[in-house]
């Protein structure tokens, strides 16, 4: 009996390892798009329907702004060539129950090689068909 409840803990342990690199994966080659400016590939891993908010953090206080998918894909096509910009994602928490997951990334932002703003992202996904995509995107940002 132990054995059987052993494998079974392994078993769930490693499926759950699992989807978590799935997700983290989505995550990771969203940005990949992102630094690209690839804005198909970007628009692959959202659902239509994405909420897109951001949590403004500074000495005034907070605002909370909300960004239409199509605005957000068209800002990052307009980007121009020479501006180099990096979000350096320094950790991942996830959360997965069945088709819905969570991400939870603190990142670094930098434009041109000098540190931008820092937050937090939090992502949550929902999965169909056997893929994930993106339903809602907010993030922290304080300089």
């Amino acid at each position: 009996m132990k054995k059987f409840l052993l494998i079974v803990i392994l078993f769930i342990s490693a499926n759950s390892h699992a989807q978590n690199q799935e997700i983290q994966k989505v995550v990771e080659t969203f940005f990949e798009a992102f630094h690209a400016k690839d804005t198909l590939k970007l628009q692959a891993f959202c659902e239509d329907t994405m909420i897109l908010q951001s949590i403004a953090e500074n000495a005034k206080g907070t605002k909370l702004s909300n960004e239409k998918p199509e605005a957000f894909f068209k800002s990052i096509a307009s980007i121009p060539a020479e501006l180099k910009f990096q979000e350096k994602i320094l950790s991942y928490s996830i959360q997965v129950d069945g088709s819905m997951a969570h991400a939870w990334t603190p990142y670094e932002f930098y434009v041109n090689g000098k540190l931008s703003h820092k937050g937090v992202n939090a992502f949550t996904l929902f999965k169909k068909d056997n893929t994930w995509k993106i339903i809602h995107l907010i993030d922290t940002r304080r300089k």
